[in-house]
């Protein structure tokens, strides 16, 4: 079935020995695509190093991960802004809001959120959204946009929140990408809130090299992998695994249109 992964991290240290290999069973896989993602300026250089290195195959999104903004350097965000130009550049992000790990305030998160948000609206890409425990915070700040500025485009990266949170994530214009954590085996309600979205607004990725799904786990998560989420995610669904990967894949061309 075609697929497309929508956020992995390829730059990372653990691809830098086999990385030739890894695409080649992704494309085995069905992978037509793959966005890597940084997650701060030094990575985002290194995606759009490896989208140039692999042009047939891989895109970069450029962006400063909430996790990482009280890191941010002078002339940090012009550089991230210049990256915007390269014809890799697929998308802006990862950015968002992240509750779970204590390395930034959640106002200076919350400014830089809405510092990509405006971005994309300038330059009209889409936007990578992070969101760990912050549901609320995220959608607040998505409706505040909506309501301001009118539809969202982008997703929710490796969805992890309940329905009502994904129905109000679509409500404002955004995809959801699903992860290897819809097929984890105690993950009922993230099966239940996958239910709730559209087929026109599902992506899959696997955030590789994190979160290998059910059948891999324990291995380094690769893109290959993500056959296993859309196999997943089309049984929970209720469509054909190839028609999942169909659906997938055109809304991933719909979205990331400067992919192909």
């Amino acid at each position: 079935m075609p697929l497309v992964d929508t956020h992995a991290h390829l730059d990372d240290g653990r691809f830098a020995n086999d990385i030739e290999a890894v695409l080649d069973r992704a494309k085995t896989a069905g992978v037509e695509r793959i966005l890597t993602i940084g997650v701060d300026l030094a990575t985002s250089r290194a995606a759009v190093a490896v989208a140039k290195r692999f042009p047939a195959m891989v895109r970069a999104v450029v962006g400063i991960q909430p996790n990482h903004v009280a890191e941010v350097g002078e002339g940090d965000w012009d550089a991230i802004t210049a990256l915007a130009d390269d014809e890799t550049v697929v998308g802006i992000g990862e950015t968002g809001l992240d509750r779970y790990w204590d390395k930034a305030p959640i106002e200076m998160q919350e400014v830089w959120f809405r510092r990509h948000l405006a971005f994309c609206r300038e330059r009209g890409l889409p936007v990578v959204i992070h969101c760990r425990e912050a549901d609320a915070d995220v959608v607040r700040v998505l409706r505040e946009a909506f309501d301001a500025f009118g539809s969202i485009s982008g997703l929710m990266h490796s969805f992890a929140g309940d329905a009502a949170t994904a129905t109000a994530c679509v409500g404002v214009g955004l995809h959801i990408s699903f992860s290897g954590m819809v097929t984890f085996p105690k993950n009922d309600a993230l099966r239940e809130a996958a239910k709730v979205v559209p087929l026109d607004r599902l992506l899959v990725e696997t955030d590789a090299p994190y979160l290998s799904p059910q059948a891999v786990r324990g291995k380094r998560n690769e893109p290959a992998f993500v056959a296993h989420t859309a196999a997943k995610l089309a049984e929970v669904v209720g469509v054909g695994a190839e028609e999942l990967g169909e659906i997938t894949t055109r809304n991933a061309r719909a979205l990331f249109a400067r992919a192909w």
